[in-house]
């Protein structure tokens, strides 16, 4: 839902300053010229705040703050005053009535926007209804250290993904690169000098721009300290160093809500296949079950009624993955889907040992699968 602000000012110099400084915002700017078409315009559009003038024709900011607060309807809304520099008193005084801020005139824009942030919940525009992306949709990764090797590493381990990684080793460059273009999401060494990880963070996380950016922690699995310093500070997650990269980038996608199902789920040819990766751990199982009954659900509505579980690059069979498959099965059997199971002989072989597997029959192949339903 769009932040609904309304700015009740006589200057029209100021409303379009406001109009302009929220430009890059998912609001809805409506304008009034004194007190009483704010008073109506308040009633009529219930905004989120007001920004209002004191001095204005016809009725006067301050007796429109008054008869806002009197409103039971009204009253609730915050309201940021905007005066000149011979009224900060006045704003002193009437602060009581029930203001959340004030701006003394001529402000600048980034002031205004993080007076407001502070206040209600700012997003960037776009984010009201995003398009989700998917896991091999570009995304871009800021990794700040000063360490060039790590930087190297990270952009190494994402290198089979079309994923960007921009590398920089300061503070000063991440914010310089953050105003310039926003990242999807941002991996902070927690070693850096001067414990300038958790400036960073709160430097990031005070703008409105960039305070839902998701932000990693980097460090040795030994630096305990560092560590509870970074989650106390309020990272989103901690990521040890020597890297797991199927870890990160699992971790990545769940923060950034990419749809990962394309990496399990094909569809064509009249089937839809669940390939199942080789380390089939209970994060991976978790995240294949989250995307299965709507898959099947999208097979099911596409006309597919074979589906084939290919466990052929399992490298070995656990309890997790054998309740995925039973889960599974009984959902086709549920939706009268025809199934077969693919896998390789590790995965045969660990199945016999099993009570709830010991008797399910394996192909092959994915033509052996095919050819059998």
């Amino acid at each position: 839902m769009r932040l609904k602000i309304l700015t009740v000012d006589d200057s029209k110099t100021v409303r379009i300053i406001v109009k302009k400084s929220f430009k890059g915002f998912d609001c809805e700017i409506t304008e009034a010229q004194n007190g009483v078409e704010g008073l109506a315009m308040a009633a009529k559009v219930n905004p989120d705040i007001i920004l209002l003038d004191i001095t204005m024709p016809v009725m006067d900011g301050v007796e429109m703050l008054t008869k806002l607060k009197s409103d039971p309807t009204l009253k609730s809304i915050p309201v940021i005053m905007l005066t000149a520099e011979a009224g900060r008193e006045n704003v002193m005084k009437i602060a009581k009535i029930g203001v959340r801020d004030y701006i003394v005139k001529p402000f600048k824009e980034d002031v205004l926007v993080d007076k407001v942030s502070r206040v209600v919940d700012l997003r960037p525009a776009g984010e009201a209804a995003p398009v989700q992306k998917k896991i091999d949709d570009p995304i871009d990764i800021l990794v700040v250290d000063d360490k060039p090797a790590i930087i190297s590493q990270i952009t190494e381990g994402f290198s089979h993904t079309p994923w960007n990684v921009k590398g920089v080793s300061s503070t000063g460059e991440a914010i310089d690169f953050c105003q310039k273009k926003l990242p999807d999401c941002i991996i902070i060494s927690l070693s850096l000098a001067e414990d300038a990880a958790i400036t960073l963070f709160r430097i990031i996380r005070s703008n409105a721009k960039t305070k839902y950016v998701p932000l990693f922690g980097l460090s040795v699995k030994t630096a305990v300290e560092e560590q509870a310093r970074a989650q106390q500070a309020g990272f989103s997650t901690i990521i040890h160093k020597p890297i797991d990269f199927e870890e990160l980038e699992a971790k990545i996608g769940k923060a950034v809500n990419l749809d990962a199902s394309g990496k399990y789920f094909q569809m064509g040819e009249g089937y839809m296949t669940v390939k199942l990766p080789k380390s089939c751990n209970a994060a991976v199982v978790n995240e294949i079950s989250t995307y299965l009954k709507v898959k099947t659900s999208e097979a099911v509505n596409a006309g597919i009624a074979k589906i084939i579980f290919d466990a052929q690059n399992v490298a070995s069979l656990n309890m997790d993955v054998i309740k995925l498959l039973l889960h599974s099965m009984k959902t086709c059997r549920d939706l009268s889907l025809r199934y077969a199971l693919t896998g390789n002989d590790v995965v045969i072989e660990e199945s016999k040992k099993f009570e709830e597997s010991k008797d399910w029959k394996f192909c092959d192949s994915l033509e052996t699968a095919k050819a059998s339903i």
